[in-house]
Order: C-alpha cells, then structure tokens, then sequence
C-alpha cells in the first residue's frame, strides 16, 4: 500500500490564517513541514479519504490525477473533512476523458450532503453508500470494515480498516479515545500501519473525547501492543494536528520519534 498524505491539519489549518499567535507566526517563519493543509490522504492512487476544502490546491501542490480517484472514503460531514460542493466539478459536462464512476462512501450526514451538493447527478459520475459501523463490505480489490468513532455525538462518525493485498490499515480519524465495540472489533487484528488523530498536544487527559492529544495516542499504541493490534513491525502514524497544540514539526518529531511514532507532513508517501 501507498498511503500519501495531502493535508495534516485540523480544521483551521496550521497556521490558522486568521491567527496572530506565537505557534501561527513560527510555522509561518519556518515553512516547510510546519504548513499544514486540512486532512486528507490517498491510498494506491485510487482511494481517497475524506475531501477536504483544500483538495483542488492539494492536487496542484502533489501533481495528483484526481480524476484517476475511483472510492471516495468520508469520515463524517465536517467542514474540513467533506466539501461535497466541490466534487460538482466532476460532473459529465465539466470534466472530460473520465472512464468510471467516483463511489462515495459515508455516513447518513454524508449522504444528506452528497445528495444535496450533486445527488441530481448520480449515475455515470457518481454512485453513493450509505455505510453503517462494523458491516464489512468490498470495495474493488479491497475490503473494508467502517468502524464506530468517538468525535461528534450528533453524527455517527467513521473510522476505516482497509484490507488490501494482505495488508491491513486503519484510517483512525477524528476520534478521541476509541468506543468500546471499536477496540473489541480491533481486538487482535495484527494490523500493518494505523493513522491516529493527534490534534492536541499535552492535555493531561488521555481519555479525551472528540479528539486524541499526545498522552491519548501513547497509551493507544500500548493499547495495540497489549491486545495484538498492530503488528511488532507495524507502523503509527500520527496527524491532524491543531495549532493549539502549540507544538511545531520539529516537537512532534522529539516526542514520537523515541517510541517509534511517525509524525506525517503534507506531501509525505509512505509505503506498508
């Protein structure tokens, strides 16, 4: 698996374009890995995770074909993880040479919002999912289970695990502290790579719930250690990273780097 990681912000992005503080202003002297977009990845070319606001500039930025897109995977309806207006741009009329359908996979929210944005073109260009938790289902040559996530008590917010030519992901993003169906589903998985929500930093709470902060994503990875989660060999990717974190590239590196932790960027490419 080829997993490209586009954007690897929160919902402001980092920095906040908006903001003055002192965390905005040093990610904007620094550049480099310090600009993140908002959240978003690709797998194998061919299977994107959420669409966030940023995908057309991400796109130019990574020299990505999003026509070549085939699953689009949708985590839940917010802003930064789904602009389904957007995607009107693929309509037949707008773009051209397109030979396949875009599937969109997604919650009931997300249905609501695919079906308003571009629901009146459905068919050649588009075919819609309605998923619901832990209801494994294929997806091209691959097979994926969505799993319950703890992040909006209003939605039913989904995590992915994409099994994949005898590899096995989860896109593990925006949740806190995982349900409990989730980590008995998890339960000795053995999986070769998880992606986990960081977005704030030292909180003192490794429960937190809506999103993870470093101490939650630390006793995660004991957690996958103790119940054969992830394989000894697998890899931890962290991401979506708030500026309230009020921690740069180089501070997630010193924290995670020691236990094996990789802190992705936007543009990273990693391969499992």
């Amino acid at each position: 698996m080829k997993i490209h990681f586009l954007g690897t912000a929160a919902a402001e992005g980092f920095p906040n374009a908006f903001c003055r503080c002192e965390h905005c202003n040093k990610a904007r002297e620094l550049g480099g890995k310090n600009i993140r977009t908002r959240t978003s990845a690709i797998l194998d070319d061919v299977i994107k995770f959420d669409y966030s606001p940023d995908s057309y500039m991400q796109s130019l930025r990574d020299n990505i074909d999003l026509g070549a897109i085939e699953h689009l995977l949708v985590t839940h309806s917010h802003m930064d993880h789904y602009n389904a207006a957007d995607l009107e741009c693929r309509r037949e009329g707008i773009a051209h040479g397109l030979q396949h359908p875009m599937h969109i996979y997604g919650n009931g929210t997300v249905m609501h919002h695919t079906r308003a944005a571009i629901g009146r073109f459905e068919g050649q260009r588009y075919q819609f999912h309605l998923l619901r938790p832990y209801e494994t289902f294929a997806m091209g040559d691959a097979t994926v289970t969505p799993l319950l996530a703890d992040h909006d008590r209003m939605e039913t917010c989904l995590l992915y695990v994409i099994e994949k030519e005898g590899k096995k992901l989860l896109y593990g993003h925006d949740s806190g502290w995982f349900p409990d169906a989730t980590w008995a589903w998890l339960k000795g998985k053995n999986l070769d790579c998880a992606i986990l929500d960081c977005t704030h930093g030292y909180t003192g709470n490794s429960r937190d719930r809506n999103h993870m902060c470093v101490e939650t994503v630390l006793e995660v990875q004991r957690e996958f250690q103790k119940e054969n989660i992830l394989k000894p060999e697998g890899q931890i990717v962290v991401t979506h990273f708030s500026h309230n974190s009020k921690l740069l590239h180089e501070d997630f590196v010193r924290i995670f780097s020691p236990v094996g932790i990789l802190p992705a960027y936007d543009g990273l490419i990693i391969n499992i």
